[in-house]
């Protein structure tokens, strides 16, 4: 069900990519390509909806081509462009997208967004430069080396003994829209520490045993999602009303009542709060058509 579990086709040539030349020789290699996507954050697809990845134009520019790695010994860049062109959202590209799409855009889309808010060092507020090809930025008068960060947040299915799913909705969601709990790790925390602290802050609930998922990258902006299956150990619900509004336990024919009434909205299938969901339902059931 984890979509993110095999090993990338992307070759990230931590090796190759703090030599400049290199970096740069790769954007005049006749093979290479490049991931354009729009300043709102789309990636420029083809007619079939995979990602159009064309040849580099003009001159190279550190500062703003910067290289994911290499596909099949193709060195692949992604730019901020101008295009024309049909466009998707990183959401849109990872619902069914081929594994190195997903790669791409992931890595692509983050990449992005960290360059566009980490052009001062966070030391001392100077501008930084970008280096190793990308992946990292170095500032001009101090010259610490800053790299992408990924925020860590826990999300959990949670079920009770009698094999129902906890499903919440939070107030700013449109109304109807549910997806299991999640939340941001702490400082000093383990993800399953995090885990027990969020559910029992956001729900009041108490865990038993604890599995692991998977994982998934979500650069909205920049986070790294951690999956578990968590067993109740008390099925009492105490939601705050401010962040989460309310939850409820369900069974499988309630949740496909509900859904199918139009009553509730489950996450994307672009999300692992989705595979999660349908990871808690094929344990009891086949999964009905078109979720």
């Amino acid at each position: 069900m984890n979509k993110w579990q095999e090993p990338s086709e992307l070759d990230r040539v931590d090796a190759h990519r703090g030599n400049a030349e290199w970096v740069a020789g790769q954007w005049r290699e006749p093979e290479t390509r490049v991931l354009n996507v729009d300043e709102t954050g789309r990636c420029f697809v083809n007619p079939d909806r995979t990602l159009r990845l064309v040849k580099p134009f003009g001159e190279f520019d550190p500062a703003e081509h910067y290289l994911l790695g290499t596909v099949e010994d193709r060195a692949v860049f992604v730019s901020n462009a101008l295009s024309e062109g049909e466009t998707a959202t990183l959401r849109e590209v990872l619902v069914d997208a081929a594994p190195i799409d997903r790669d791409l855009a992931a890595a692509g889309v983050g990449l992005l967004n960290w360059h566009r808010n980490g052009r001062f060092c966070p030391r001392d507020g100077s501008p930084t430069t970008v280096i190793r090809g990308g992946l990292a930025r170095q500032c001009d008068l101090c010259g610490q080396e800053i790299f992408p960060r990924s925020d860590p947040a826990v999300i959990v299915a949670i079920v009770d003994e009698n094999d129902r799913l906890l499903l919440a909705h939070q107030r700013i969601w449109a109304e109807g829209r549910v997806s299991v709990l999640a939340g941001f790790v702490e400082v000093g925390e383990s993800f399953e520490q995090a885990v027990h602290r969020e559910i029992g802050e956001e729900a009041d609930v108490r865990l038993g045993e604890l599995s692991y998922f998977g994982s998934q990258p979500w650069p909205f902006p920049q986070s790294i999602m951690i999956g578990f299956i968590a067993r109740a150990s008390s099925e009492s619900i105490a939601v705050d009303g401010e962040e989460i509004e309310w939850a409820n336990w369900y069974t499988r024919d309630e949740l496909t009542r509900a859904v199918e009434s139009g009553e509730l909205i489950l996450p994307g299938k672009a999300s692992i709060a989705h595979r999660l969901i349908m990871a808690w339902w094929q344990t009891d059931g086949e999964i009905p058509e078109n979720w």
